[in-house]
């Protein structure tokens, strides 16, 4: 079935949501598809607990946020991007407010926080359950459009339509597959907005949802456009420990009260840094890791119960039940924790305005990389980057859009390869997907070796061009095409990784620990070409 719509939005996170949003905004007559492989608050968005940076303090400003933000990235940040993300936060947090995100405040004021790498309390939150409230609102927001936006749930896009206008690559749209009803669809339209989200679901342990395999980074990838700093993925330093069970997130913002890392048998493993234990992400997780490689521990201790059970229980409620139902009563007792993968300062290569090397393609949240978060992402950066870039690429791709010659018929220059009956070998889909994502996190996790990065390439490479004959050779079901992002993603990681020889931000080598200005650009891997495509 072909649709046609005059916007695509693959995502309904922040970025994608928002970028609707403003394109209604400017022109009530706008027509937009917006697709979601499951339903609209599985995101990472969704599961956002810490909050939104921007400047509101007297004693703040945005140069103490720029600087905190260049400092933490490790000198790849694009100070032009941060100091325009940073300038257009608090009005971005306006723009919320007016979807109708409820922040939390304390006497008509910003309640707000302060998190690792931050020299001021700069976080907006809503209780530590920001994600989920900034979901709820802008997805409500978006129903209300019902002549303008249609939603399309458990839609999983395959790959992108291109066609050749000019001598020149475009996007044409995407080509979709919906499980529940068997049924393949061209959704055509002259801006697709990429907001897909992350990719943690390449690793074993990550804080992710289920939906996170990094379709948004393998598909841009397949339809030739670059993608960057993919070594740079940040782990979380403080995860749930629960064997067997989906890792749950301790938000940062809980060392930002005062909670404090410490060791099974009690010294506090923070201690020799400057921040202690509001130092940034990359060094509190390598902290961790070292530990628990010295100790033979699974997990280190983060003990919050010295403050007061009142503001325990008010600050992080839902922090608070959720432990409570693994058997932790944080008020009385330290939470098991240890790292997981989180979240990627790298992906698909675009700028301030979510502008692509692909003509109609756009891009934004973290499937996209602007320059912003650099070697390592500040906390809480990320949904303020989602905002101010989606907006930014709303004006933009509408501006293309007035412009560009759509054609009515678009000759389509790649195809769709697939059929509708049911696969038989599940167990191989499954088999597959364990397998990349351990080689992942044993070789390509917090801490790495050349060696070992080499070895995960080979093992990687191998499992990934079986799956893509298999992808070709198997009927459709999501597990094939997110086994198959799944593959392509773990190699472009190591790619990138392995052409890195230095250790810098979330990328640390054991054999290679100094930093190297040598290396003091964006590692940049081109997509197929048009051959490696047919």
């Amino acid at each position: 079935m072909d649709r046609r719509y005059d916007f695509l939005v693959i995502g309904t996170g922040i970025a994608g949501l928002f970028y609707a949003l403003q394109l209604v905004e400017k022109d009530p007559d706008v027509k937009i598809a917006i697709l979601t492989k499951k339903d609209e608050s599985n995101t990472n968005t969704n599961r956002a607990q810490g909050g939104i940076a921007a400047v509101f303090d007297k004693n703040d400003s945005f140069e103490k946020h720029v600087d905190d933000t260049l400092k933490v990235g490790c000198g790849l940040c694009h100070r032009d991007v941060v100091e325009d993300v940073v300038e257009n936060g608090p009005g971005a947090i306006k723009e919320l407010m007016d979807y109708g995100v409820r922040f939390t405040k304390v006497d008509g004021e910003f309640d707000l926080g302060r998190e690792g790498g931050h020299s001021a309390k700069r976080v907006v939150h809503a209780s530590d359950l920001t994600g989920r409230e900034i979901e709820r609102a802008l997805i409500k927001a978006c129903r209300s459009y019902k002549n303008n936006i249609d939603i399309y749930r458990d839609h999983m896009v395959l790959d992108l339509i291109t066609y050749t206008s000019d001598g020149r690559d475009c996007c044409a749209g995407a080509f979709v597959f919906c499980e529940r009803e068997r049924d393949f669809s061209s959704f055509y339209a002259p801006v697709t907005m990429l907001a897909s989200g992350g990719l943690g679901q390449v690793y074993f342990h990550t804080s992710n949802p289920l939906i996170a395999t990094g379709d948004g980074v393998a598909i841009a990838f397949r339809a030739g456009v670059a993608v960057a700093n993919l070594e740079f993925i940040q782990f979380h330093p403080t995860t749930l420990y629960s064997p067997g069970r989906r890792p749950f997130l301790i938000s940062e913002a809980v060392r930002g009260e005062g909670a404090r890392l410490k060791s099974v048998d009690g010294r506090f493993i923070m201690d020799n840094h400057e921040l202690k234990d509001l130092a940034p992400r990359d060094i509190v997780a390598r902290a961790i890791d070292r530990e628990l490689k010295e100790s033979g521990e699974e997990y280190v201790l983060l003990t919050i119960s010295h403050r007061e059970e009142s503001f325990i229980k008010k600050r992080f409620p839902n922090i608070y039940r959720n432990c409570l139902k693994y058997g932790y009563d944080i008020t009385k007792r330290s939470i098991p924790v240890v790292p997981a993968a989180h979240y990627s300062c790298g992906g698909v290569l675009s700028n301030i305005h979510g502008e692509t090397s692909l003509p109609g393609l756009y891009v934004a949240g973290e499937v996209a990389m602007t320059g912003m978060h650099g070697a390592n992402r500040l906390a809480s950066n990320s949904l303020l980057e989602a905002v101010v870039v989606s907006k930014a690429a709303a004006l933009k791709s509408y501006d293309f859009f007035k412009q560009v010659q759509f054609p009515a018929e678009v000759p389509v220059d790649n195809v769709l390869y697939s059929t509708l009956e049911y696969p038989r070998e599940k167990i191989v889909i499954a088999h597959d997907r364990h397998q990349l994502t351990r080689v992942m996190s044993d070789f390509v996790g917090i801490v790495r070796t050349r060696e070992r990065l080499n070895l995960a390439l080979e093992k990687v490479t191998q499992i990934k061009n079986a799956v893509e004959q298999y992808y070709f050779a198997t009927p459709a079901t999501f597990q094939v095409v997110e086994l198959r992002n799944i593959a392509t993603v773990a190699e472009l990681i190591i790619r990138s990784a392995i052409s890195r020889f230095e250790s810098r931000g979330l990328h640390y080598l054991e054999d290679n620990k100094e930093t190297d200005d040598s290396f003091l650009h964006d590692t940049v891997i081109p997509g197929l070409s048009r051959e490696e495509r047919r």
